[in-house]
């Protein structure tokens, strides 16, 4: 088994996290102001991406260059990794790769803790990528324990690259954002991944 076995009915009977999905998470994350590098990259590769239409196209084409803001705004203290293999606990089925992942360690040949945040791209479908994010999210957190790393609470985002929905894990409880946010939203999207670096 791997993260993207799990259905969110699956991660629930998996594991004892309580998920509360009525709350508005990031009602007071400020926008935060965007470099014209962000808004000239995506001028030029949204609408592609959207028109290619795959989840690699949309990776490549959108959400990588909101997270390298995130990286800039936060002046390279965080390593960003992509398409990488995350293995914490194979008995638990917490393994596999995860498409984006945010260390606050700078390092960037491996993924060291505190692991921060955890970025699962999908095509379309959004609801069928959060028992995958969560599974990460959880191993994200087991994994900064291992390390002897006292930050317990994770962030995660499961996103088309035009529409993001963000969950943030603390301890065994799990809060699903009542909001999407959507690509016309971009200060607040990077307000809230910046926000969750910052923690």
């Amino acid at each position: 088994m791997a993260y993207s076995d799990f259905t969110l009915t699956k991660f629930k009977k998996s594991f004892n996290i309580h998920i509360d999905e009525e709350i508005d998470l990031f009602a007071n994350i400020e926008p935060i102001e965007i470099s014209d590098t962000l808004i000239n990259t995506l001028k030029e590769t949204t609408e592609l991406a959207l028109a290619i239409n795959t989840e690699k196209a949309r990776s490549e084409m959108i959400i990588t260059p909101i997270l390298l803001e995130v990286r800039r705004k936060s002046n390279y203290k965080i390593s960003l990794f992509s398409g990488t293999d995350f293995n914490v606990d194979m008995e638990k089925g917490l393994n596999g790769y995860c498409d984006f992942v945010i260390s606050l360690s700078s390092e960037q040949l491996t993924i060291n803790a505190p692991v921060m945040i955890i970025v699962e791209a999908k095509n379309e479908n959004i609801k069928a990528g959060l028992g995958q994010c969560m599974a990460a999210m959880l191993a994200a957190q087991l994994f900064n324990e291992q390390e002897g790393n006292e930050i317990k609470t994770i962030y995660g985002a499961v996103t088309t690259g035009d529409i993001w929905k963000f969950l943030k894990m603390s301890g065994s409880e799990l809060f699903v954002d009542l909001n999407n946010y959507y690509i016309n939203q971009l200060n607040k999207i990077v307000g809230i991944l910046y926000q969750a670096i910052q923690g």
